[in-house]
């Protein structure tokens, strides 16, 4: 049937022209060929499907990954790098240079006890029996240290590997190399209860990799679906008449980005009205725990963090490849005061589903590829912080922001149970000994996923980016 010209017709490129006159038949033969490849960018990754799974560089331990962010920085002393000298000196000056953020006092010893778990005989805080349970599944990096003592550069460095520039986030790097194994739920997913943390969405960005790899954030203060993920359904049509609309939507789209070389927003804009459309089966069934038997969810406890860890495993069943678990809104473990309260109240929200977590994974045999993460963007001083203008109530029984030692611990996923790696001076205060820096801790993230942190890289700005930048080295005796 004839139809109106189009204007777009009128204009070929010069690959068209030639293809559309004879010499266009070699291009016939080379498209069977290379038909996988086609749809491919330089890095190998489909346009068409950027989240369909891919294999890393070498055989990997972790397929998925479940960080912990114990947001605003958890006490090392007071968690799991036991100092008997802290609790000597107490209430007296330490013989230590110390570099501190603001002015601090005498020696504050941990006003929690430390008991042995476990063959390892790792010693843990009372503040945490539950995760302590599994010490011989944990490697705990009692010598990790950060750049500086502030919030807002250290979360960056942590979640993103920079304190300053934005780049995509850790989480945005494991699917942009590997993929999901669901097709209808995003591959890496933020749970932050509340609203955002301090920076925002920039903690889960995708920076300059496709926006499809940024995380979807999830405000896990809410439990009905329909708060939890908003427009999970549509009230005005049927679902095939929203697919019909979005098909149609999707051929405008497709053709608006065709005459601009697929330019990466409109692509990351074509692929999340499709993951919407997906989502709306998957994700309510994900996030629905009242599926769960009820000792199931009793075993995790009936409190945000334990809905949150419940839902994350559930996520992880399903495919998702990255999932991210804030701990509270705003800075929950920056206890400037009162931290044996503070900390004493964090710990009660979050050990139980922590240890529940872990034995869950390992009774399903999930926990063998499965990496869990736990820590925050630094440490606290082992000195009591002083009363100074806005960062404390003046009350002398808390401690001030400390970068240069603080704990992290990893678990299952090929991590070497039941070891303790690296160790701070007697007081806790400095990483002394296998110092860890943040850029070390990613280096080693991905290398269980599978991946040479120096070629898991992507071309943006006239070079070849990646997560650790110019800096990371792996710690192999982490690495079972």
């Amino acid at each position: 049937m004839p139809h109106a010209p189009r204007p777009e017709d009128l204009f070929l490129t010069r690959r068209d022209f030639l293809q559309r006159c004879g010499i266009g038949f070699g291009a016939v033969g080379l498209s069977a060929m290379l038909a996988p490849q086609l749809l491919a960018d330089s890095s190998g990754v489909n346009l068409d499907r950027p989240l369909a799974p891919r294999a890393p560089h070498f055989p990997a331990k972790a397929k998925r990954v479940i960080h912990i962010f114990a947001n605003g920085g958890p006490s090392q002393v007071d968690t799991f790098d036991p100092k008997p000298e802290l609790t000597k000196w107490h209430g007296k000056p330490i013989p230590l240079e110390l570099k501190t953020e603001r002015k601090t006092g005498a020696a504050f010893g941990s006003p929690f006890k430390f008991q042995k778990y476990g063959r390892s005989g790792i010693e843990v805080s009372e503040l945490f029996p539950h995760v302590a349970a599994s010490i011989d599944e944990i490697a705990v990096i009692r010598s990790m240290h950060a750049d500086v003592p502030n919030h807002e550069p250290s979360l960056m460095l942590m979640n993103c590997g920079d304190a300053r520039l934005p780049r995509p986030a850790l989480g945005s790097w494991v699917t942009y190399g590997l993929g999901s194994e669901n097709q209808n739920l995003p591959g890496f997913i933020a749970m932050c209860p509340g609203g955002y943390p301090i920076q925002e969405s920039q903690n889960w960005q995708s920076g300059f990799l496709p926006g499809i790899y940024q995380g979807s954030y999830i405000n896990t203060a809410f439990t009905d679906i329909e708060r939890l993920i908003e427009h999970i359904r549509s009230d005005a049509v049927s679902r095939p008449e929203q697919r019909a609309q979005l098909d149609l939507l999707r051929e405008l789209n497709v053709r608006h980005a065709a005459k601009r070389q697929r330019e990466a927003q409109l692509e990351a804009r074509i692929q999340s009205y499709e993951l919407a459309y997906r989502m709306q089966l998957d994700a309510t069934d994900a996030f629905t725990i009242a599926r769960e038997p009820a000792a199931m969810r009793e075993a995790y406890g009936d409190t945000v963090q334990g809905r949150q860890l419940l839902t994350a495993r559930r996520l992880l069943e399903r495919g998702v490849r990255f999932v991210q678990v804030w701990h509270g809104d705003g800075q929950p473990w920056d206890n400037h005061d009162d931290i044996e309260v503070n900390h004493r109240k964090l710990a009660r929200e979050s050990d139980q589903a922590i240890g529940a977590l872990l034995k869950d994974l390992k009774q399903r045999g999930m926990l063998d590829d499965t990496l869990v993460i736990w820590g925050g963007e630094f440490g606290r001083t082992p000195v009591v912080e002083l009363p100074t203008a806005g960062a404390n109530q003046g009350k002398v029984n808390g401690r001030d922001h400390n970068h240069h030692g603080f704990t992290m611990w990893l678990a299952g996923g090929g991590v070497r149970g039941g070891t303790v790696y690296g160790a701070t001076d007697e007081f806790g205060f400095k990483a002394v000994e296998n110092r860890v820096h943040v850029h070390d801790l990613h280096a080693t993230i991905l290398a269980l996923l599978g991946f040479d942190h120096e070629k898991l890289t992507y071309r943006h700005a006239g070079r070849d980016f990646r997560l650790t930048d110019v800096h990371g080295k792996v710690v192999k005796d982490l690495i079972a």
